[in-house]
């Protein structure tokens, strides 16, 4: 049994083979790793702060050297590489990546694998928190999940966390139609990924788009990477 292991910006992101590939799990960040977490530990990155202990040194840390996706600037933060480098992979031809976690990022790579840019803006969570904190009148929310589902809610906390979740996903919808205006759609897909993901797809639907979803593409692409070699 491999573990791996992301450590992201407010979650911890945990995948270890299985007889049907990968079993992925997701955990808030802890203060250290213990003996128990780090059993099988074949390799790990960092979005986010690292705890104290760090993982074993004897591990290996995978770096945006370790991603091979074409054109990548030094600041590149390696979640998008990976993503963007996984999708582009698996799509075979041009890809958008919405990554709906903390952040909201937007990677877009093209036909050959090359990253071209993207766009950055605050999530669901970080919205709602940015509301509470900045206002008199509106509490401090944490994401309950899917939403009320309700277009025009009457309850303030449910009119607050469904208005977020449609930014996010407006934000989206945005970004793909300035995209394929630009580059056409026959060699562009769109992927959504991260653990927003599933809340939006209903939204992005709506209005007859339709991403592959792939919640765990992060720790896929860990997984897929040459140096790692756990899933082709």
């Amino acid at each position: 049994m491999a573990r791996l292991l992301l450590i992201g910006n407010s979650r911890w992101h945990w995948a270890e083979t299985s007889g049907n590939g990968l079993r992925c799990w997701h955990t808030a960040p802890s203060e250290g790793l213990d003996p128990a977490q780090q059993q099988g530990l074949q390799a790990w990155a960092a979005v986010g702060p690292l705890p104290e202990p760090a993982p074993n040194p004897l591990v290996r840390r995978i770096d945006l050297g370790d991603i091979p996706l074409k054109d990548r600037p030094a600041w590149l933060g390696i979640d998008r590489a990976l993503v963007g480098w996984r999708a582009s992979q698996q799509q075979g031809h041009g890809v958008l990546v919405a990554d709906a976690g903390t952040a909201l990022s937007l990677t877009w790579v093209d036909a050959q694998s090359r990253f071209q840019g993207g766009l950055i803006s605050a999530g669901v969570a970080l919205q709602l928190r940015g509301l509470g904190g900045s206002t008199a009148q509106l509490p401090l929310l944490q994401p309950a999940g899917a939403g009320s589902g309700e277009a025009w809610p009457r309850q303030t906390a449910a009119a607050m966390e469904e208005g977020c979740r449609r930014a996010v996903a407006g934000a989206i919808l945005q970004a793909w139609s300035t995209l394929r205006a630009q580059v056409g759609s026959v060699d562009l897909a769109l992927w959504l990924t991260g653990g927003d993901g599933p809340q939006l797809m209903p939204l992005l639907e709506e209005q007859q788009v339709r991403p592959v979803l792939a919640p765990d593409l992060a720790l896929e692409a860990l997984a897929a990477l040459p140096v790692v070699g756990l899933l082709r």
